[in-house]
């Protein structure tokens, strides 16, 4: 602990608390800070003008990573008959109908996303009430209710990531690990940062986005000037 304790303090001493960096500074911080010895994630916070509270204010969509996220995800796909196999074929971890509904009904969850045909929405309604609350449960605004089971497996697998404003109105997702190159991270951000922009609900008034941070598990938060960022993502969109 001691460790961690001196190595968050040394990486500290790296950044200006009070000062907020263009895209490309930030990165370069957070590459240079000391690494713990596993593979952190590298996250970000967004925090949003919006209410989430009002309906017409509810930010949220899926967002494929250029270069991934660097975790292995686990996919279940609620399917019958030809869908089943396409699912299978595609790559996903678990996949079947009421046998699964049964089994996370007795506790078990273990796998990060669940991809459904259409037709299974309404044998899922029993676990909606588990798997909702996770983030678990299928839907087809971002794309994991769907016909097209292959491409939904391929996009998870790829590194697609759900966004959705929280209560407090910020938006937390990861962008990668820390072993990858800083240019990676950037493009994954700015990749996210596109769509959180795009996905800006015609009622918000007043600045959109309030703030950006990001930070590595073990790390101390970079904060990220809201308007550089916004100009960088859209050069690359």
């Amino acid at each position: 602990m001691a460790g961690s304790g001196k190595r968050y303090k040394a990486s500290l001493e790296k950044v200006d608390r009070a000062k907020r960096y263009d895209v490309e500074e930030a990165f370069t911080i957070l590459k240079a800070f000391k690494a713990a010895k596993f593979n952190e994630s590298v996250d970000v916070a967004i925090r949003l003008g919006v209410d989430p509270k009002q309906s017409d204010q509810m930010v949220r969509g899926v967002v494929r990573m250029p270069h991934g996220t660097g975790k292995k995800v686990r996919i279940l796909v609620f399917a019958k008959g030809d869908k089943e196999q396409e699912a299978k074929d595609a790559g996903a971890d678990f996949v079947g109908s009421e046998d699964l509904v049964e089994k996370i009904k007795g506790g078990w969850l273990d796998f990060d996303k669940a991809i459904a045909t259409p037709d299974m929405m309404a044998k899922i309604g029993p676990v909606a009430k588990i798997l909702g609350p996770r983030g678990l449960m299928p839907n087809p605004k971002v794309g994991t209710v769907t016909k097209d089971i292959a491409k939904a497996v391929g996009d998870q697998k790829a590194g697609s990531v759900e966004f959705r404003v929280e209560k407090a109105g910020i938006i937390h997702a990861p962008i990668g690990r820390l072993s990858f190159e800083a240019a990676q991270l950037k493009e994954n951000f700015l990749t996210l940062l596109e769509q959180v922009v795009r996905a800006k609900p015609p009622s918000a008034k007043g600045i959109y986005l309030q703030s950006i941070s990001i930070a590595s598990t073990m790390s101390p938060g970079v904060k990220i000037d809201p308007s550089k960022a916004t100009a960088a993502a859209a050069k690359t969109a």
